[in-house]
C-alpha cells in the first residue's frame, strides 16, 4: 500500500500543473487492488478544502471527486463508511464536507450531540447550535 498526500490527489483531480499532474496520474495508473493507494482522513479533508476554497469547485464537483475515490478499487480510504455517510449529508445542505464528516464521526463515536457556533453547520451537518 502507498500513502497519498493531498497534493498528489489535488494534482491528479485538478490536472492543473504541467509537471506534477502527469506524475500524479502515473502514480494512480500504477495502483491496483493488490497494491492500492491509501488516503487518510486528513489528506481527504485537506484535498476537499483546497478544491473548494482555492480552486472554487462547487459541492457537486467535490462530491464527484470523493465518489471517485470511494469507488476506485485501487484506493483504500480511511473510514470509508463514514466518508460515504458524510458525503450524503454534504449533498443535502450548505455545510462543508469536513463539518459533515465531524458530525458523522461524532455520532459514530456515540456522542449524544456535537456542538457548533455555525448556523449552517448546525442545520445541515446535524450538529447543535451553541
Amino acid at each position: 500500500m502507498i500513502g497519498l498526500d493531498s497534493n498528489v490527489l489535488i494534482r491528479f483531480f485538478a490536472q492543473d500543473d504541467p509537471v506534477q499532474s502527469p506524475k500524479a496520474e502515473a502514480v494512480f495508473r500504477s495502483l491496483s487492488s493488490r497494491e492500492p493507494g491509501w488516503v487518510g482522513i486528513g489528506a481527504l479533508l485537506e484535498t476537499v478544502l483546497v478544491l473548494s476554497k482555492k480552486m472554487k469547485l462547487n459541492s457537486s464537483q467535490i462530491a464527484t471527486v470523493v465518489t471517485a475515490l470511494i469507488t476506485r478499487d485501487s484506493i483504500t480510504l480511511e473510514q470509508e463508511s463514514l466518508v460515504e455517510k458524510a458525503l450524503l449529508r454534504y449533498g443535502r445542505g450548505k455545510a462543508d464536507f469536513a463539518d459533515c464528516f465531524i458530525a458523522i464521526s461524532s455520532e459514530n463515536a456515540g456522542c449524544a450531540r456535537t456542538l457548533t457556533f455555525d448556523r449552517n453547520t448546525a442545520r445541515d451537518a446535524g450538529m447543535e447550535l451553541l
